[in-house]
């Protein structure tokens, strides 16, 4: 199990988000925006905003998503 915060994944915040590959804790990153904002946290509308918009740019997308799975590569366990 590996930990990285929001902000380490582009958010405003250092919320802990935890997973045992980089894709959980992407996937756990998405739902906390998701969360946030649904919740009425302006601070975390960008970041919601980048992510939905990253996946209609396939090259912006695999850059972030290559990017986040060598920093998570990097970390170590917990």
């Amino acid at each position: 199990m590996k930990t990285m915060t929001c902000e380490q994944l582009g958010g405003p915040c250092q919320e802990t988000l935890r997973g045992e590959t980089a894709d959980d804790v992407i996937k756990a990153q998405n739902q906390h925006l998701k969360d946030a904002v649904k919740a009425g946290d302006t601070a975390h509308e960008q970041a919601h905003n980048e992510m939905k918009a990253r996946w209609r740019h396939p090259k912006q997308s695999m850059d972030w998503y290559t990017s986040t799975k060598k920093e998570f590569a990097e970390i170590p366990a917990d």
